[in-house]
């Protein structure tokens, strides 16, 4: 009998088929087998699961800033890979921006993949920035192991990462076409977004005004046509226009390589329940009324939108402008890495969603859309990631005790359902507090096969 360095017993696992009791084996940071709940096995170390706690893989975030180098007062990779080993997630890809360089150059590359070594919780991986200076760029980032590339269609706020234009989205798909990689994109309209006046209040209903669904509804038609044209696989960040679904839906009808992701706080979220000055809650694009977080739900239900992401957006109290509560001031980003997934499960059961479909939204998908085929299953050769999640438990949640730099969320106070006991990173315990194991992820199969591996598939 084959001895492992793990064994689980879990009357209720969460695996690709669906849930069911199994005992799963560990060799070597990787599963290796599966058998009957009370099979016997030697085991160097066995955890017997209980019928209130359920075996989930482990997450995949796929939309995470991490701030460091250059803004590590907002958050680095040590608070930021210790929360979402405390939300369940094992796997994060961080984004090109909010880092001082950004990830636009082999040189910047560098620099993050040092500041990031040895600091990292979880395993983590880097998306690249296609900005209007750094086309040639591509290639070169692309052979370093970048997992893909993101741009703007609106202005970031930020000198270093400019967002680019229509006409320059399409130079890029072409690109990224050719390298058989994969463009993320922020759509908002840069036209559409200068014609609206700046705002500076306390209402948050000011605020969502100054941001329409049209907004976002302009810049996804034409990431749809220049997808279309280039033949380049596409993928919308952050969706929280619920109008845009019809032409996303008839898109990837058409054969256009495209597919879209949300956010927990769109869906559990909405603006009617934003309060004056609570600027814990603003980011871009705007949560959205009641009735557009239903039609948003129904995406996610019928596949449309095929994942749930964080977009964890870090910054310190200051730039949250807590005090003045100035939604025009304040930064335009939610820290969720830690709380992502009771959020969204505890609006999913409402909904008559199950652990399976979460699983589905929150780990395969975002690991598939990053080409990370080892991450986000229990299947045999995959790394023996796990959270170990009790789906009946309430939270309150008390934004002191969360592992975010900065203690603001827009869910303090909020009753969230789910907890997450313990999470495990290729068959260990991660330790909060003890040695960071988590390594750095580079893109290593060959083009054609991670084109291939970036289908997505559209089962709801």
């Amino acid at each position: 009998m084959t001895s492992l360095d793990l064994l689980i017993r879990a009357p209720r696992a969460i695996l690709p088929e669906g849930e069911r009791a199994v005992s799963v084996g560990v060799v070597g940071g990787k599963i290796v087998r599966f058998a009957a709940l009370d099979a016997p096995a030697n085991a160097r170390e066995t955890v017997t699961l209980d019928a209130d706690t359920v075996l989930l893989p482990g997450l995949v975030d796929s939309h995470v800033h991490i701030c460091e180098p250059g803004n590590t007062e907002w958050e680095g990779f040590l608070p930021a890979t210790r929360a979402a080993a405390a939300g369940g997630i094992t796997t994060l890809v961080d984004m090109p921006l909010d880092s001082v360089p950004t990830t636009v150059t082999l040189e910047a590359f560098a620099a993050k993949r040092e500041a990031a070594d040895g600091r990292c919780h979880v395993d983590v991986g880097f998306w690249g920035g296609a900005i209007p200076s750094n086309l040639d760029d591509l290639p070169k980032l692309h052979a370093a192991g970048v997992l893909g590339f993101k741009s703007f269609l609106c202005d970031t706020g930020t000198d270093d990462f400019p967002g680019i234009t229509p006409g320059h989205m399409r130079r890029v798909m072409e690109v990224v076409a050719g390298l058989g990689s994969l463009f993320i994109v922020h759509a908002e309209s840069a036209s559409a977004m200068a014609a609206m006046p700046d705002v500076h209040t306390r209402h948050y209903a000011d605020y969502l005004a100054s941001r329409p669904k049209g907004i976002e509804n302009l810049a996804i038609a034409e990431v749809i046509e220049a997808a279309r044209a280039s033949g380049a696989r596409a993928h919308i960040l952050h969706l929280s226009s619920a109008d845009a679904l019809p032409m996303i839906a008839s898109a990837i009808a058409d054969g256009v390589r495209l597919s879209v992701e949300t956010c927990p706080h769109y869906l559990a979220l909405c603006a009617e329940q934003i309060g004056d000055g609570e600027t814990a809650a603003k980011v871009g694009p705007p949560v959205r009324e009641a009735a557009n977080r239903e039609k948003l739900w129904a995406g996610v239900g019928e596949g449309t939108i095929s994942m749930i992401v964080s977009d964890h957006s870090p910054c310190t109290p200051e730039m949250k402008a807590l005090v003045s509560g100035d939604f025009g001031g304040a930064w335009g980003g939610i820290s969720s890495l830690q709380l992502g997934l009771p959020a969204t499960w505890s609006e999913a059961r409402k909904r008559g969603h199950s652990l399976a479909d979460v699983v589905r939204w929150m780990a395969e998908r975002p690991a598939a859309l990053a080409g990370l085929a080892h991450k986000g299953r229990i299947a045999t050769g995959c790394d023996a990631d796990f959270a170990l999640f009790s789906p009946d438990a309430e939270i309150v949640v008390d934004a002191t005790n969360l592992h975010h730099r900065h203690p603001i969320t827009p869910y303090a106070g909020r009753t969230l359902i789910g907890v997450v006991q313990e999470t495990f990173l290729r068959g260990q315990r991660v330790d909060l507090f003890g040695r960071p194991r988590g390594e750095l992820i580079a893109r290593k199969a060959p083009a054609d096969a991670t084109s291939r591996t970036l289908e997505m598939r559209r089962t709801a």
